[in-house]
């Protein structure tokens, strides 16, 4: 019955509506609306300390600086996601538009979406049942997943997770192009593989890509590139939907395992995009990758990721060669207007920080 499977949805959407509830707010959302005190309280959550500690009070000053720095812009529309600038906003959006692409581009929801068709036709035995297995893989592998991101750092696992998945796919489309589907050996080699590429995807690509998106963009165009980002996931995600069938139907494309060929090949562009086109975001705030973009190329990004989350940069160009603290470097006139926040209250957006 239909019905069965759409009410067990109620389940999470019932536990994600009450978590909700003990969410913290956002500190740059309780700022903007001048609500200091409770964005103090919020930062410390999040920062597993106290109100008082001084990491907190820069963390609030730091954001503080960035919001009254980008009021001075006014409200961005969609044509600022598309302008380069020093802040790189257009390779930004388009880092974020084709890292959503490349991740339905894995192939992964050609298992999702028609594994117990593929696995049938194989002539795997209780194809459903492999299809619920690589469900539950699909599931328990994102708890590593959510571990690594913050151990390893997203551009490492993003690679990491590209090459497994293209070994992976490379050897379910030659096992079952050279060996046969209706080898017994075969047939087991194909699960058994599978699962792990399942295994990669959720620990690695599944949610990396949406955190990524999450850190990469600037305060004031995030919400639109994260529409933009998230429309060419559900975009792609429907293509490949639609066209993944003529692709592997008896009838049509009869691809059979040769269409592992096909999805190794699009994790090879995987890879090479994390490789060239990702920057390291690891620990830092929306504040320091805006810096972060600004002054490194994601080949130098994670040199320059250490130097942030230590408190200090090594400026570019730089004749001293000398690291100065984060919250001290001056880009422009502009930023001088904004840079140093005084220490010895608390800041509120209008305080001439």
């Amino acid at each position: 019955c239909y019905r069965i499977p759409i009410g067990i949805q109620l389940i999470w959407a019932s536990i994600l509506a009450l978590g909700m509830f003990i969410l913290p707010e956002s500190p740059r959302f309780l700022i903007m609306k001048g609500r200091t005190e409770k964005a103090y309280r919020s930062q410390a959550r999040l920062n597993s300390s106290t109100v008082d500690d001084p990491k907190v009070d820069a963390d609030i000053k730091e954001i503080v600086a960035n919001m009254e720095f980008m009021a001075k812009f006014g409200s961005a529309t969609y044509a600022d996601c598309f302008k380069m600038g020093p802040q790189k906003n257009l390779l930004r959006t388009l880092v974020g538009v084709f890292l959503q692409a490349w991740q339905q581009l894995t192939g992964i929801n050609f298992i999702f979406y028609y594994g117990t068709s593929f696995f049938q036709a194989s002539g795997i035995q209780q194809p459903f049942l492999i299809t619920i297995a690589t469900n539950v893989v699909n599931v328990g592998m994102t708890i590593p997943g959510m571990w690594g991101m913050d151990k390893l750092g997203r551009r490492k696992i993003l690679i990491i997770g590209a090459a497994g998945m293209l070994v992976c796919e490379f050897i379910v489309a030659i096992v079952g192009t050279i060996v046969g589907q209706s080898n017994e050996a075969a047939q087991k080699t194909l699960i058994a593989f599978v699962c792990i590429y399942i295994a990669f995807f959720a620990s690695t690509w599944g949610p990396a890509a949406w955190v990524v998106t999450g850190e990469l963009y600037p305060l004031g165009i995030r919400a639109k590139c994260m529409s933009l980002s998230s429309a060419s996931n559900w975009l792609w995600n429907f293509g490949l939907g639609y066209a993944t069938p003529y692709m592997v139907d008896s009838d049509k494309g009869n691809l059979g395992s040769k269409v592992f060929f096909v999805w190794g090949s699009t994790c090879v562009g995987c890879l090479l995009f994390a490789f060239f086109c990702i920057w390291e975001t690891k620990g830092l705030s929306l504040e320091q990758v805006d810096y972060l973009v600004s002054n490194s190329s994601p080949l130098t990004s994670a040199k320059l990721n250490k130097a942030l989350r230590a408190g200090t940069v090594v400026a570019t160009g730089s004749t001293s060669g000398g690291p100065a603290p984060f919250s001290n470097k001056i880009q422009n006139a502009e930023d001088a207007k904004i840079a140093n926040p005084s220490t010895d209250k608390k800041a509120t957006v209008g305080d001439g920080v």
